[in-house]
């Protein structure tokens, strides 16, 4: 009966003691070393690979956010979840590029600049495909969504209870958002969209969708500026996946401080929420 007497580190050869015998040496073929050394990398591999895969990833579209848009990533940067950060200019003109350039290099950090403005859709849709974390949540660039929420809205998924969770404005206070005509805005095209989608929302319209990556990444995603809300809400519907609501915190700015979204974009919101009801 042969058993092992040493390994030495440097692998060149193997000591076997035969029970009552001297002490012999077997000398490794070379190609048994490098199946060690090949085994030895991929078990190296998978390690990197564990470490390197966040359990969040938050998409950051930016545009004309200079103000803001430095201290929503220090917010984001401080929740207590390993994540990526992936901040998509979309074509600013205020010095909102100068700022996110600084933010080039930094660990969890990825950093995209579109040549033009293309819209909030397309930006998301940018963050989408980079997307590496488990979870993916979309996060506006104006400080009207306390990055601090973020936690709370995927908890839901992290504990395994459903895929997508919207975080609403509207579940426990309509009135955060001070502007009668947002909310009687919102009232409508979210009331629309649950009535051609069978879903039961309170804010359709919100920034805060949170989605299992694997989910979100098998969605092909068409509309490139505000209309991504009701078609994302819509395709999600013709895939039977019920959405749960989490409250959040609201701060409303209005057009004269910056907000975006216009007459235009209610249009293409309504005619977005009839076409994907009846396609994918």
């Amino acid at each position: 009966m042969l058993k092992p007497s040493a390994v030495q580190a440097d692998s060149q050869s193997i000591d076997f003691t035969p029970v009552g015998f001297q002490q012999v040496k077997l000398k490794p073929t070379d190609s048994a070393l490098r199946a060690l050394d090949h085994a030895s990398q991929l078990i190296e591999d998978a390690q990197e690979s564990v470490v390197k895969t966040p359990q969040l990833s938050v998409i950051i579209p930016a545009y004309n956010e200079s103000e803001t848009i430095r201290r929503v990533v220090d917010s984001v940067l401080d929740l207590d979840i390993s994540k990526q950060i992936i901040v998509v200019d979309d074509g600013s003109t205020d010095g909102t590029q100068e700022t996110i350039r600084t933010l080039q290099g930094q660990q969890g950090i990825e950093v995209v600049f579109h040549p033009r403005n293309q819209g909030k859709g397309a930006a998301i849709q940018t963050g989408i495909r980079l997307a590496l974390g488990d979870i993916v949540i979309v996060q506006d660039a104006d400080l009207e969504y306390d990055p601090q929420d973020i936690l709370r809205v995927i908890q839901p998924i992290i504990d395994g209870e459903t895929d997508v969770v919207f975080g609403s404005r509207y579940l426990s206070n309509s009135h955060q958002d001070q502007s009668a005509v947002h909310r009687l805005g919102n009232a409508l095209l979210t009331g629309l969209s649950n009535w051609m989608t069978n879903q039961r929302l309170t804010d359709m319209e919100t920034c805060y969708k949170a989605f299992r990556r694997q989910l979100i990444q098998s969605i092909p995603i068409e509309q490139k500026r505000f209309g991504f809300e009701p078609e994302i809400t819509a395709k999600l519907a013709r895939k039977k996946i019920q959405i749960r609501e989490i409250s959040i915190s609201y701060k409303s700015r209005s057009w004269q401080e910056g907000k975006k979204i216009g007459i235009r974009d209610l249009i293409s919101t309504l005619w977005c929420i009839l076409r994907y009801r009846f396609r994918d």
